[in-house]
């Protein structure tokens, strides 16, 4: 099982990324990717800055990634996530999973897609197009609601 996880400033090619997960490799007969996009709330942001400690978050990720191969027969993971000065429109994660069948690629990158919205490391802040100071992003009530599907047979520090 292979399993990539960056945390990079720069864009990233999905495309790539996925024909590096499976190059050569025969056994894999699905892939579920997910990109995530920086949104413009209405009209409302210039930018989405995140911030995240270096070797921490790529430690939370690379506990969570090991949680999903345990809980699929996943073939295949790759995660990466940004940080920086993100703009409307340019992406912001990117979780690839690759298995022999669909389902386990598909839960799979449910799962880690939850955990990265609710409870990964990083902090958002936005940068509101009026030049006022913008606020701390929390997840939303609804993806906490979507994050606790995933507890349903480990401990309930899951998402620590």
């Amino acid at each position: 099982m292979t399993t990539t996880i960056r945390i990079q400033a720069e864009p990233f090619d999905a495309a790539a990324e996925i024909d590096t997960l499976t190059a050569g490799r025969t056994d894999i007969g699905a892939v579920v990717t997910f990109t995530g996009l920086c949104r413009d709330e209405d009209g409302r942001l210039t930018a989405l800055e995140l911030e995240h400690y270096p070797g921490m978050a790529e430690a939370e990720i690379a506990r969570v990634a090991g949680e999903a191969a345990s809980r699929w027969p996943i073939l295949g993971q790759t995660i990466i996530h940004r940080f920086g000065r993100i703009a409307p429109g340019e992406p912001i994660v990117l979780v690839v999973t690759a298995s022999t069948h669909r389902r386990a690629a598909f839960e799979a990158a449910e799962f880690l897609m939850d955990y990265l919205k609710t409870h990964a490391p990083f902090w958002k802040r936005e940068h509101l197009k009026t030049g006022a100071p913008g606020s701390w992003v929390e997840a939303k009530g609804t993806d906490d609601v979507a994050a606790q599907r995933w507890r349903w047979n480990k401990a309930p520090d899951l998402f620590r």
